[in-house]
């Protein structure tokens, strides 16, 4: 196991966590490829996401068309705005080709919004891109381990 590959991910799935929790949107779709892409499958166990039905399934304009809702005040679901906590844990790199990296890790978010706390828990996979010194995130599957009744109004990206 490579210990500075395992921190330098770490930091960075946490950097996004962070951003999201602030809405700091335009700095979380700067993270992304070109031709990412967001998924959130309906079946948690689901590995063929091109073919099957999904929450979301986001490339690059529909990620931008999900931070123009919310920050728009166009959902009913954002108003009012929830706040969220996101906690990621259980990190582990699954391979490494020196350009590739992807990672695994759990994931529970927090959300108050209207006087309720809400909780989804979920694993997360990512496929990230070696560039500039850093990474860019190619693929984050958001597997929820609730997600028969999981996403009723949510109002925030996973």
């Amino acid at each position: 196991m490579n210990l500075q590959v395992l921190q330098e991910v770490t930091a960075f799935i946490w950097q996004e966590g962070d951003m999201l929790d602030h809405g700091e949107y335009a700095a979380w779709l700067k993270m992304w490829t070109p031709k990412g892409t967001y998924i959130i499958p309906i079946n948690p166990k689901e590995t063929d996401f091109e073919n099957t039905l999904n929450y979301a399934y986001d490339d690059h304009h529909m990620r931008e068309l999900r931070v123009k809702r919310l920050i728009g005040g166009e959902s009913i679901s954002t108003s009012p705005q929830p706040r969220t906590v996101r906690t990621q844990s259980r990190f582990r790199v699954l391979s490494d080709d020196g350009v590739n990296v992807t990672v695994r890790c759990a994931q529970n978010v927090r959300e108050f919004r209207k006087e309720s706390l809400k909780l989804y828990s979920a694993d997360l996979t990512y496929e990230l891109v070696r560039a500039g010194g850093g990474f860019e995130i190619h693929r984050k599957v958001v597997s929820l381990i609730n997600s028969d009744d999981a996403l009723a109004g949510i109002g925030y990206i996973l």
